[in-house]
């Protein structure tokens, strides 16, 4: 089939190169022209799809990138999987709405569109079909199909890739849905039908609204725990061995990424607009208590500087690790650059260590090794991302003070002195 992928991210790329590994003639399509001449070159943007196997589709002809409008050929399958951010805490949905107006206008009779970007429930049917049908005349469930199939992707996960995880599939009608679910058959080991797409919408917010309010709970147990003189982490540890009923999460400096911080916040406003008003009082707060944890961070920095009777102006910090998840170089919503940029306002001396990040990526953040200088040379070592390739040993060995926000200091031999987040 003749498949376009608009937008050539985290979810796109991934999508597009499956998609032509699977001998559909794929176009990626991209509004970053610098993105699509990497593309072009063999250079991949993302983690989980290997130079090696975009030079494969590039050299089969089974994969285009692409910039522009004018660059969309005729279409059987179109997916969309752009990014649906947050402005002033308000969905914006003018990339999928772009999106919509650049495929409606190529749509041809009996193609199929998805939408795989993450959004409220509705915004398939309401928003992106009547986008369309305007610009392409056609009627939808009529006289082509429209899907929505959301993304669940983790970047760098060995496990759970684009390939085993089951797929969520839905349709504006049943034939839609059936034309949904049959294209993914053939990329995914399981496709999972759901009735209709509002339903698909709030399954994608209900999963990662799930995970933040649980992170909130233990963020907030967290803080409990370290004023009343408690290891939250061991018990967090000894509830986890409870066969049932519990699932575990750990607390840290905030959450990332483009789900997690943004998901819930989508859902509540989409409830705030359904019930007049009435959001999620539950979601909110934990919104909040996550969006805290960078300046928890900054605060539990500055009260060990006043033990020595120092303040911030002038200080030394070192981050380890940027990215918002370990073994990643991602930097989306990642609490790590609000610990930094906190700091740096109050005059702290900021370098980080992450092998995963490009020095471009982080303005003027300086990027530093973790050599035995370096260490020593922090007034004091901030864990903020555990990426395994830090040697653990050598940072309870050298610093003078580490405040580990991922619990990857606990029970080393250290001389440093360590404290949990």
């Amino acid at each position: 089939m003749r498949v376009v992928v608009v937008g050539q991210g985290y979810v796109g790329l991934p999508l597009a190169i499956r998609a032509a590994r699977r001998g559909h003639r794929v176009v990626g399509l991209d509004t970053d022209a610098r993105r699509v001449e990497d593309l072009k070159c063999g250079r991949s943007v993302v983690e989980d799809v290997t130079a090696a196997q975009l030079e494969s589709v590039l050299r089969e002809g089974t994969y285009r990138p692409a910039t522009g409008a004018q660059a969309v050929p005729e279409f059987d399958v179109a997916v969309i999987a752009v990014p649906t951010p947050l402005r002033d805490g308000v969905p914006d949905l003018s990339h999928v709405i772009e999106a919509g107006r650049t495929v409606g206008r190529h749509l041809r009779e009996g193609a199929l569109v998805v939408l795989e970007s993450t959004s409220y429930p509705g915004t398939t049917r309401t928003v992106l079909g009547p986008v369309l049908e305007e610009e392409s005349g056609l009627r939808m469930g009529r006289q082509f199909a429209l899907g929505f199939s959301p993304e669940r992707i983790d970047p760098g996960n060995r496990s759970w890739t684009l390939e085993t995880t089951p797929k969520l599939v839905s349709g504006v009608d049943a034939a839609s849905l059936e034309r949904t679910a049959d294209f993914y058959a053939g990329l995914v080991e399981r496709v999972v039908p759901v009735s209709r797409c509002e339903e698909a919408e709030l399954a994608k917010l209900v999963e990662n609204t799930f995970r933040a309010v649980n992170i909130a709970l233990v963020n907030e147990l967290a803080q409990v725990a370290h004023d009343t003189g408690l290891d939250v982490r061991e018990a967090l540890d000894a509830a986890a061995t409870k066969p049932f009923g519990f699932l575990p999460f750990a607390p840290g400096p905030g959450i990332g990424g483009h789900c997690l911080p943004i998901d819930p916040v989508y859902l509540s406003w989409w409830a705030a607009q359904a019930r007049n008003g009435r959001g999620s009082m539950l979601i909110d707060l934990a919104e909040r208590i996550n969006a805290a944890r960078p300046a928890h961070v900054v605060d539990r920095v500055r009260s060990h500087l006043a033990t020595q009777g120092r303040t911030l102006a002038g200080a030394r910090v070192m981050l380890l690790g940027l990215a918002y998840k370990p073994g990643s170089g991602d930097l989306r919503e990642s609490p790590a650059l609000d610990v930094a940029r906190l700091l740096q306002v109050e005059g702290a001396q900021v370098c980080a260590a992450d092998p995963f990040v490009e020095p471009t990526a982080v303005g003027g953040l300086q990027l530093v090794s973790v050599t035995d200088e370096e260490l020593a040379a922090a007034d004091i070592v901030v864990v903020a991302t555990d990426h395994d390739v830090f040697d653990y040993n050598r940072v309870a060995a050298r610093a003078a003070f580490v405040l580990d926000c991922r619990g990857r200091l606990a029970g080393r031999a250290a001389t440093a002195i360590v404290e949990q987040l």
